[in-house]
């Protein structure tokens, strides 16, 4: 037979509205039914009639209880329907789902629920009501409930038994936030195999053995699914376990379950705004409805019940003018729009809102709630035109000045200091005709000033009486009922100052002929006053500027004199005009004094006669297809000028006879050799040029022609060129004397040298290779008058082998007594220092660097000390070559010297030998 588990509906206790309305969300546990084994179950409902109690409020899609269909075969396919669709709809696993949003009514609310087999046509009913809980009703704590495993498919006694149906577990709900005690059973699960088996419980998933880890554990015996600590829907709202059934020895006995758990929601929330103060910005002068801003706020709670709806209310308006609610709020959406006319930013700029939102759909009871301030700036349109200040302004102004300010006016404007409602445009309406006067507007203080831009003359006007409007950049907002702008009058009076005379005309032009003697009277100049209001005597003239000193003019009447002759081809007259400018002062305070400028048109007159251009020309020896083509220049102009005439004179005859001339236009000619052959030279080609004026003039130009030889093509030689490049003779003639000194010097210079190196080469001491070194006394060459009067340089004695080494001399007329030329070993050497210049300290140190030196000649030959020098401290050796001196002189001291000296003792000391 079958066996029916479910769970009594629990007695309730009194509980806050609050919690009532989260239990009120909780379905109704289902109802199970089940079988023993080896018995057969009859379809159908388990009850007759199904109770639920739930609160008094019922949302759209809500589930209000879970009814199951009894069938122990498990293979049967149940559609289920509800005799009201219209409340109530029943899903395929026989869950009851409100159908819409109401209200229960007192009475319990009953209705049918349809069971229909679709295979077999059978159909089943069972009633269902609905009754509200009761608000004193104490719950009573409820009984474990239990989740039985399916019965999975097996075979017994070689017959196949059918599967039983598996179960739709509905969620477990849980409210977050539980106090306890922990651990907290939530419900138990269990195998109907445990009645043969020992079995092992276990559970998996995210919470129990995965991330986060130990919130639901489980008894492996007896089954007991539990909590161990509070929950918080904001960081997990659901847990997706699955439990398993296994043996002692691991072996799975049941297919695992999967259990929901869903974290019910509870109001630890307070609602948060995104920002604390919310800036806004509404125009002065808006309508009722305008909108201004929107300000958001957040709750971390469930948004789709009532601890997450939020609504917004205004609490307090700063200020509170001119209505203390000017501003309301969308309670569900934050927006604010105005409610009240009359914000004028000249009034009131700011308006400060405390706004706050509470969640609970705004009960102010349970509900919680958090504040922001809402900042809203009156902005400034053009509400108020410019006023002036005052219904006429004056000003003054001098005559003739321009670019002074001569009034301000001021206006004032209720509207924001500069912004384009506030900066002010002045126009003038009338009293300006000819547009003297314009008014600019100050940026920083608004006011208008009124410029002058033409000068005003006070013999014209004295006064001016402008009207003068001003208004904004922008026009005025609409429904403004004052006048778009603001008019006013200004007097400007003129004042009469000193002005300037003034030439009539200021630029006069006269006409003259060029040629105009000193004295002659050229024009009157005079200038005007147009000071007429003032007591002034008569005007004063002066000459200011005349660049050629020509003029003069009479201060009292202005009268302009000539006091030099005007020429038109003067470096200062352009264009046959000569300028000159005058001064006119008052006698005003302060004087004052105006310039005029006279301007003489020359007319030419034929005071110039023509000239020939250019003054040299080069022609060829023979004659040849290169005439020397001239031209005839005048400084007079049409008709005093060209055509010009052109010929040679008959004095001297030579020139016509060596000469043509060709005119060829009206002031070109062409000068021709006439001749064959002309020697080369410079000749002075006399022309006589006459101009066309009336009476003409004429004039002798002397043109210096280069006669040169030419080559093939007509052009000078290099040569010819020198001389036709300017040189005259004298210059020809200084330059090749020039030359020749210099030829002479380089030449006196190159004898001189030559003379001095056979000089050199004779003093050297010549020995012949075939006498005897020993026998003979060595010939020094010539000594001239003496050591004392020869030009030696003693610098040659002290260092002989650094002035003439050994390479450079002769073949041939080396000595036998000197060092044969190969490599020497490192002997002590005479110092190579320059000597002080004591002859015998010398001849000394060279007797001890030859004792000392092994390769020395032999001791009775004579010493070599080449080239003495001059300016020698010791004694004259000239005796030497002289037989007739010897006896004059005694020798003794010679034996003192060493045995070197010992055969030079011997002949001139009077020894043996």
């Amino acid at each position: 037979m079958c066996r029916i588990a479910g769970a009594a509906p629990p007695r309730r206790r009194i509980l806050p509205p609050l919690l009532m309305m989260v239990l009120a969300a909780l379905q109704q546990a289902p109802i199970k039914a089940t079988c023993e084994e080896g018995t057969l179950c009859k379809p159908g409902f388990p009850e007759d009639v199904y109770n639920a109690v739930i609160s008094r409020g019922v949302h759209e899609g809500q589930p209000l209880l879970n009814a199951r269909f009894r069938s122990c075969e498990g293979s049967r396919k149940v559609h289920f329907e509800s005799s009201l669709p219209a409340d109530f709809r029943v899903g395929e696993d026989g869950v009851v789902y409100a159908a819409r949003s109401f209200q229960l009514s007192p009475e319990p609310t009953e209705f049918l629920l349809y069971a229909n087999d679709k295979e077999t046509k059978e159909e089943w009913r069972v009633a269902v009501k609905l009754a509200l809980e009761p608000e004193d009703s104490v719950k009573e704590q409820k009984k474990m409930e239990d989740i039985v495993f399916p019965r999975q498919s097996n075979k017994h006694s070689g017959h196949l038994q059918r599967q039983k149906r598996d179960w739709v577990i509905p969620p477990i709900n849980l409210p977050e936030n539980s106090r306890g005690p922990f651990p907290q059973e939530l419900v138990r699960i269990r195998s109907d195999r445990d009645k043969s088996l020992s079995l092992r419980y276990s559970v998996t998933g995210p919470g129990a053995d995965q991330p986060p880890t130990g919130i639901f554990i489980i008894n492996p015996i007896s089954g007991q699914l539990s909590v161990t600590k509070p929950l918080d829907r904001e960081q997990i709202a659901s847990f997706h376990l699955r439990a398993h059934a296994v043996d002692v020895n691991g072996n799975q006995v049941e297919n695992p379950i999967d259990i929901v758990i869903n974290v019910i929601d509870m109001n630890d929330n307070r609602p948060e705004f995104l920002h604390q103060v919310w800036n806004g910005t509404v125009p002065e002068g808006s309508k009722p409805g305008t909108y201004v801003m929107t300000v958001t706020a957040i709750d971390a709670d469930d948004p789709n019940a009532l601890n997450g709806m939020l609504r917004y209310r205004i609490l307090s308006q700063a200020p509170s003018t001119p209505s203390p609610n000017m501003f309301t709020i969308n309670n569900e959406t934050g927006d604010i729009i105005t409610v009240a006319a009359g914000l004028d930013r000249e009034k009131v700029q700011q308006y400060t809102l405390i706004i706050q939102a509470t969640d609970m759909e705004g009960n102010p009871t349970y509900g919680l709630s958090n504040t922001a301030t809402a900042v809203i700036m009156v902005t400034d349109v053009n509400d108020n035109p410019p006023e002036f200040t005052a219904v006429i302004f004056y000003g003054e102004v001098p005559e003739n000045r321009v670019d002074v300010i001569v009034a301000n006016l001021t206006v004032t404007d209720k509207d924001q200091p500069h912004t384009p409602a506030w900066n002010a445009l002045y126009r003038m309406t009338s009293g300006d005709p000819t547009g003297r006067f314009t008014i600019l507007t100050d940026p920083n203080s608004n006011d208008g000033l009124v410029t002058v831009v033409k000068p005003i003359d006070f013999e014209t006007n004295r006064m001016f009486v402008l009207t003068v409007a001003a208004e904004n950049q922008v026009p005025l907002a609409k429904g403004i009922q004052h006048p778009p702008q603001s008019t006013a009058t200004v007097s400007i009076t003129v004042i009469d100052v000193n002005e300037s005379p003034i030439f009539v005309p200021v630029t006069k032009l006269v006409r003259q002929e060029e040629g105009l003697l000193p004295g002659n009277v050229l024009t009157s100049f005079t200038a005007q006053d147009p000071d007429r209001y003032m007591q002034q005597t008569t005007l004063r003239y002066s000459k200011l500027s005349d660049p050629a000193n020509w003029l003069k003019i009479d201060p009292i009447n202005g009268q302009i004199t000539t006091i030099g002759v005007l020429d038109r081809e003067s470096p200062h007259v352009k264009h046959n005009m000569y300028n000159a400018t005058f001064l006119a002062s008052d006698n005003g305070i302060p004087p004052m004094s105006g310039t005029g400028t006279l301007q003489i048109y020359l007319l030419d007159i034929n005071d110039n006669a023509p000239r020939v251009d250019p003054q040299e020309a080069t022609t060829c020896e023979t004659i040849l297809p290169n005439a020397t083509n001239i031209t005839a220049i005048d400084e007079d102009i049409d008709p005093n000028a060209g055509p010009f005439a052109f010929e040679l004179p008959n004095n001297p005859p030579s020139v016509k006879k060596n000469w043509t001339i060709i005119r060829i236009s009206g002031d070109r000619a062409q000068l021709v050799l006439r001749i064959k052959f002309l020697e080369a030279g410079i000749y002075d080609v006399p022309i006589i040029i006459t101009d066309s004026g009336n009476p003409p003039m004429s004039s002798t130009s002397i043109l210096k022609v280069k006669v040169c030889q030419c080559d093939l093509n007509g052009d000078c030689t290099d040569a010819d060129r020198i001389v036709g490049a300017g040189l005259g003779t004298g210059a020809i003639i200084a330059i090749l004397l020039c030359i020749i000194i210099l030829l002479i010097l380089v030449l006196m210079f190159v004898v001189w040298m030559k003379r001095r190196d056979k000089e050199r080469q004779a003093k050297q001491l010549l020995i012949d290779p075939e006498d005897d070194v020993r026998d003979n006394i060595l010939k020094y060459d010539e000594e001239g008058g003496g050591e004392e009067d020869q030009d030696y340089d003693l610098s040659q004695l002290q260092q002989p082998d650094t002035i003439e080494p050994d390479a450079i001399k002769p073949v041939g007329i080396r000595r036998l007594d000197e060092r044969p030329i190969h490599a020497e070993p490192q002997y002590p050497v005479r110092s190579a220092a320059p000597h002080p210049g004591d002859i015998g300290d010398f001849i000394n140190e060279g007797l001890k660097a030859a004792d000392n030196d092994p390769t020395a000649p032999p001791y009775d030959s004579l010493l070599v000390f080449d080239y003495e020098g001059s300016g020698s401290t010791a004694g004259s050796l000239s005796s030497l070559n002289s037989s007739s001196s010897g006896g004059e002189q005694d020798y003794d001291y010679l034996n003192d010297w060493g045995p070197r000296f010992k055969k030079l003792a011997d002949m001139y000391g009077g020894g043996d030998d």
